[in-house]
């Protein structure tokens, strides 16, 4: 079965009450665009007349000026604009959807003791479980979909434009695949493998599988199609299995007490504590844009909206570091006498900063 039928048969499934109130690539509809490319329709009519002689070819205005261009700019437009548009809601989408799943599983503050009160009346595990699947089915689906339309608009215009626009996706930290948020959802289900026997249990952990034992402790997920993606758990700066572990808006990740020592701030004071000039220790990104579906709400807010969106512009990769709480839980299950060394560790260097900070300040304020 061709990959437009199976996409178009996972929208019609059992899963079209959800899909119909998210984004998701139009798949049918970006390759009726190149259907309707005038550059596809010079190469088909070159595929038919391929026996001419060179003089005929030359009498062919049409076909020679677009046999000599790798990529057609009517088509470019529509094609590359939408595309970005689709892949940046699919990835808020996502990213917010996993958060809400995530906060019912690791409750913070108040809600956690309202969660623990609902659950002595009704479990919610299996919808958890179950929304869950369905977000994984989701992001594969959709970075499929973009990766097959790539791949195609490359076969049809014999360019690397579409090999190009996914180096730009992930430039831009579009790249579906890449989220740290997948990874919080890959450490969700294996914490929750063995938990129960049904079904949906084991499909949701099946997915996924972590080996922190080995010299590089990496989470791997594997796709349809044989597909296959291994996300590394090793901190770069101290070279041990991730604890505490941040995820930097670049996706880079590291633990809490290295990425503070790398953005000069003290771990007490937290990442956004950070100068928007700090770079990333690996691939010294020092900004992120931040992409926003909906600028406008209404006329009367739109200077305060601009505001915040280009507030937003100039935070650094510190900024908006993703706490991989999930990933934390499942470290402390698998090593618990290195998680509890590493925050015995933490703790210690902790209370020391703390306490060189107020010293300093009191002597600011005192005078001595």
């Amino acid at each position: 079965m061709k990959f437009g039928e199976t996409f178009k048969e996972y929208l019609h499934g059992d899963q079209e009450w959800f899909l119909d109130k998210v984004s998701h690539v139009e798949y049918k509809r970006l390759k009726k665009v190149l259907k309707s490319c005038r550059r596809c329709k010079a190469l088909h009519e070159g595929n038919n007349t391929i026996d001419q002689t060179d003089g005929e070819q030359q009498q062919n205005p049409t076909f020679s000026r677009f046999c000599q261009c790798q990529s057609c700019p009517v088509c470019d437009q529509m094609f590359f604009t939408e595309l970005m548009r689709e892949a940046t809601d699919i990835a808020g989408c996502f990213s917010s959807r996993v958060r809400h799943l995530l906060h019912l599983h690791v409750p913070r503050g108040m809600q956690r003791y309202v969660l623990r009160l609902r659950q002595c009346f009704k479990n919610d595990q299996q919808a958890l479980v179950e929304e869950g699947l369905m977000l994984i089915e989701y992001i594969t689906m959709n970075a499929i979909a973009i990766r097959k339309i790539l791949k195609k608009y490359d076969k049809v215009h014999s360019s690397a434009n579409g090999k190009n626009f996914k180096s730009k996706l992930r430039a831009e930290h579009l790249e579906l695949l890449q989220s740290p948020w997948l990874i919080e959802l890959g450490a969700l289900s294996l914490n929750f493998k063995g938990s129960d026997d049904s079904e949906a249990f084991i499909q949701f952990s099946g997915s996924f599988s972590c080996n922190l034992d080995e010299m590089e402790p990496v989470m791997t997920l594997m796709l349809p199609h044989s597909i296959k993606l291994e996300y590394n758990l090793k901190c770069a700066i101290c070279l041990e299995i991730v604890f505490n572990p941040y995820a930097l808006s670049c996706g880079h990740l590291f633990c809490k007490s290295c990425a503070c020592s790398a953005a000069s701030v003290m771990i007490f004071q937290g990442l956004k504590a950070s100068s928007p000039d700090s770079k990333c220790p690996i691939c010294r990104e020092v900004r992120v844009l931040l992409r926003y579906t909906h600028i406008y709400i209404c006329t009367y807010v739109f200077y305060v909206i601009i505001f915040c969106f280009f507030c937003h512009m100039q935070a650094g990769v510190y900024a908006n570091a993703v706490h991989m709480l999930e990933l934390d839980l499942l470290i402390k299950k698998r090593h618990k006498d290195y998680w509890k060394e590493r925050a015995i560790a933490e703790r210690a260097e902790m209370v020391k900063q703390s306490k060189e900070y107020w010293e300093s300040q009191t002597k600011y304020v005192v005078g001595y």
